[in-house]
């Protein structure tokens, strides 16, 4: 490939969607990115307007050309990123979804995991899938669809219907939609589905027959990286190879160059995700992590991936901003949580949907504890701060039973690593240092490599690791007594949570 193509990266996030144009040296040239609404019609209830994604999606695709002065001939191949286990359902002949997708927070099918864990407990199908029986996944969402949306199973039970997560729902409307739309998933967001079998990466029929979920609506497994059709003259990518998908953490993971054994990274985004790479044998956790697919590059061995999940970390933000409105936007936490030489002694729980890794307690409620006529705005922003970095610690003593490897720095990326009073924290409560790269956008960028590797736009691995360079170090600088009993308390103030569902 020439050095004047690019590798355009759609990223369609919980929030957002997104588009970046990335050049051959792994750096951004142009972007656009547009909100979607967030829509809670009841308490544990989260929806998304797949049709509202869809029109965004095709918004910032043109504005990101626009802006990077870049023309549809000049793309070389497009990658997909997407937020995992957001679950969506959709006629065939209509392109109609029959229900708003239904979101990876939501926790509306609690009664629903419950049920089909029976006698047997959450860990049923964790042995086959690396996961857990949660409210979590995409296959228990799908079966609350069927079973709640008038006349749905009838016509998916016909072959009328088909499931996505979001990377399959853009996938399937770039490819043509009704008009010959390619209905497919990679194996990394087909792992976040409770329908997968780790080792075979296809779906178990014995588990959809369990989860009464027909075959016929799933979309076909595929790798992270290859070429599964091309944009449709429709499109304003018309001709251009579509040629990687990774669910949004596991392409965070690749843009961030782990990719050996015992490389990590945190996103911090609306929730954070941790992924520790294992190599090619999944690593079973005993301490309440997930066994996930890392990525699958074409006919190569497939990488695994241990993952601690937290729900609420950057959205904690947001409720502090359209909740109770104690910011205008969401950078001005920083400033406000400034104000305070400490945390006051508060300590928040943001357990809005129950806890994940490695707590794993869907009847958590948050808490903000500590509280005393001292307390101000600027300790509850501390406080909100403090949790993300408390979150990521306990998913790092988990990853560290259950992998016998010694964390000796943590890369991170998302939105939240502008925060420099969160980063310090992090490496203050993690006493080890945390490294921002140069490219912050690593999710985006993690799709590109995939699409890229698919097309020679790059030719292998060792440019995803010449490509990636450091732009900020944080050095733990905390007493470790401090630090323990900061860890104690907030341990406390997270059994005050159990039990208030």
């Amino acid at each position: 490939m020439t050095s004047d193509t690019f590798i355009a990266s759609i990223d369609q996030g919980t929030t957002s969607s997104r588009c970046i144009i990335f050049g051959h040296d792994g750096k951004p040239v142009g972007s656009a990115q547009k909100e979607h609404e967030q829509i809670f019609p009841r308490a544990g209830w989260v929806e998304h307007d797949a049709e509202e994604i869809w029109v965004n999606v095709r918004e910032v695709v043109g504005a990101a050309l626009g802006n990077a002065d870049v023309k549809a001939e000049d793309i070389a191949a497009v990658g997909i990123t997407n937020q995992r286990e957001t679950t969506l359902v959709w006629d065939r002949t209509t392109g109609k979804p029959v229900y708003n997708a239904i979101v990876w927070q939501d926790t509306r099918t609690d009664e629903l995991c419950t049920r089909l864990a029976g006698d047997m407990g959450t860990d049923r199908y964790q042995h086959i899938t690396g996961l857990p029986l949660s409210t979590y996944f995409a296959g228990p969402k799908i079966r609350w669809i069927l079973d709640n949306v008038d006349g749905v199973r009838e016509r998916a039970e016909a072959g009328e219907l088909c499931f996505g997560t979001m990377d399959s729902w853009v996938l399937w409307n770039l490819t043509g939609g009704t008009d010959g739309g390619i209905h497919v998933t990679d194996v990394t967001n087909a792992s976040r589905t409770l329908l997968m079998d780790l080792e075979t990466l296809q779906w178990r029929e014995d588990i959809c027959a369990d989860f009464d979920i027909p075959v016929s609506m799933l979309p076909e497994i595929r790798t992270s990286s290859e070429i599964y059709g091309e944009v449709r003259p429709k499109g304003v990518l018309a001709g251009v190879p579509i040629a990687g998908i990774l669910g949004d953490q596991q392409a965070a993971t690749f843009g961030q160059a782990c990719l050996e054994p015992g490389e990590a990274k945190n996103t911090y985004g609306t929730g954070n995700f941790l992924l520790l790479n294992t190599g090619t044998t999944p690593v079973r956790s005993e301490h309440g992590l997930l066994t996930t697919v890392c990525y699958k590059l074409g006919d190569k061995d497939t990488v695994y991936a241990l993952e601690g999940s937290v729900a609420v970390t950057g959205s904690l933000v947001q409720w502090l901003r359209d909740n109770l409105g104690i910011i205008k936007n969401a950078k001005d936490i920083e400033d406000l949580a400034g104000t305070v030489e400490d945390n006051g002694g508060v300590y928040f729980v943001p357990a809005f949907s129950g806890l994940f890794a490695p707590r794993w307690r869907p009847d958590a409620r948050g808490v903000i504890s500590g509280l005393t006529r001292f307390a101000n705005k600027g300790h509850i922003a501390r406080a909100a701060l403090e949790a993300t970095a408390f979150q990521t610690r306990e998913v790092i003593d988990a990853m560290r039973a259950d992998s016998d490897v010694e964390l000796t720095t943590l890369k991170v990326d998302g939105g939240m690593v502008v925060n420099e009073l969160l980063m310090q924290f992090q490496s203050d409560i993690l006493g080890v240092p945390v490294v921002r790269p140069v490219v912050n956008e690593t999710t985006a960028l993690g799709a590109a490599y995939a699409a890229g590797l698919a097309v020679d736009y790059w030719s292998g691995e060792d440019d995803i690791r010449a490509n990636w360079s450091d732009d900020k170090t944080w050095e733990p600088d905390l007493d470790p007594t401090v630090r323990d009993e900061m860890y104690a308390r907030w341990n406390r103030a997270v059994e005050r949570t159990y039990d208030s569902a």
